[in-house]
């Protein structure tokens, strides 16, 4: 059987490779023949379009494998409903989807339903994660916490002056020290005036 792997994490300072690790095991054990490994780092699940997933998807819909083995349900898709949606691909498709550590395989029906189970805790928690964190944003901003990166004092006949020479905006934001965009709204703003 040919099989597409799919790993991910949510922050480029994470590793996707013990996750492919143990999906490389999982097919080999099992004599799958391993096509293509698909990696997005730096994704969140919550969205449904990510690099490597648009082309898992591709890949798919041109029957590049027969069944495509992620590492857990939610490294997949944290939405139930993108979760559901591209399980019903999968199904007119004539592709499996497991789940290495969930242990299910869509293709029974009962591996279905406990896959729309898992996947409905999965987006729950999600839901829950969010709202604890809007919570504690409200609760800093009522508390009087400043939220975001300090604001920096740009001296705007200088950024003027820059500019005027023939400095980029890129080569004025590195010489000042402060970001692109903040160069680039402060001169729009000097424009204006």
């Amino acid at each position: 059987m040919r099989i597409g792997i799919y790993a991910r994490v949510s922050t480029k300072d994470q590793s996707c490779e013990f996750q492919v690790r143990d999906l490389r095991a999982y097919c080999s054990a099992r004599g799958f023949d391993l096509v293509r490994e698909y990696v997005d780092v730096g994704q969140s699940g919550a969205r449904d379009s990510r690099p490597e997933l648009n082309i898992l998807m591709d890949d798919a819909r041109k029957r590049q494998f027969d069944a495509i083995v992620a590492w857990r349900f939610d490294r997949f898709a944290r939405s139930t409903k993108h979760l559901l949606s591209a399980l019903e691909e999968f199904r007119s498709l004539g592709i499996r989807f497991i789940s290495y550590q969930e242990n299910i395989d869509t293709t029974s029906p009962l591996g279905q339903a406990l896959f729309t189970i898992v996947s409905a805790v999965a987006q729950l928690e999600r839901d829950l994660i969010r709202e604890r964190v809007n919570a504690g944003i409200r609760h800093a901003r009522a508390c009087g916490k400043q939220l975001g990166r300090p604001r920096r004092i740009v001296n705007r006949d200088e950024l003027v002056r820059l500019r005027v020479e023939g400095a980029s905006i890129q080569q004025i934001a590195e010489k000042l020290s402060v970001g692109y965009g903040t160069v680039r709204l402060r001169l729009r703003n000097a424009n204006s005036m």
